[in-house]
């Protein structure tokens, strides 16, 4: 038996197939699922952070304000709430901005997007989170047409999704 995380492997109309280890899920590229969360203030910032040196999938890019993998028979808004709190010491009323299908930019993954504005400071997950920032929404997005690089795919995807969706 391994400790190793488990994660439903879907269909592409997200219907649970079976259970498998992360390591297999990610080798095979097998849909599976996962949360992003846009933290914002009252004034409209966005926290953005860098991942860890130490994360196997795109280390040192910047992500979302939070965002994981939904467990083996977790349901999305748990698998939110449970990475808000663990990768940022937050809690509060997540709303759901949008769910979008698994695909090669998602990294295979459906992904359900939640917005929560606070007032609350994050306290970081050092081991998932190298830095972070608040920066207004347009100069994110500048960043992002400047050196698009320096994000992780994943995010450039739900990044752009939501510039469509709220313009």
């Amino acid at each position: 038996m391994t400790d190793e995380e488990q994660f439903d492997v879907v269909n592409a109309a997200d219907e649970v197939l079976f259970q498998a280890a992360r390591s297999e899920v990610h080798r095979q590229k097998w849909l599976h699922r996962a949360v992003h969360v846009f933290v914002f203030r009252p004034t409209g910032e966005l926290l953005v952070h860098q991942r860890s040196s130490s994360k196997d999938e795109e280390p040192l890019k910047w992500n979302s304000s939070c965002s994981g993998h939904v467990s083996a028979g977790e349901h999305y808004w748990l698998a939110a709430t449970r990475e808000l709190q663990e990768e940022l010491g937050l809690t509060g009323e997540l709303e759901l901005v949008g769910k979008l299908p698994a695909c090669e930019e998602l990294a295979f993954e459906h992904t359900w997007l939640f917005e929560l504005t606070t007032t609350d400071e994050p306290v970081l997950d050092a081991g998932e989170i190298a830095e972070a920032r608040w920066l207004p929404l347009q100069d994110v997005h500048r960043w992002r047409d400047e050196h698009a690089q320096e994000f992780s795919r994943p995010f450039l995807t739900l990044l752009d999704w939501y510039r469509d969706k709220t313009c």
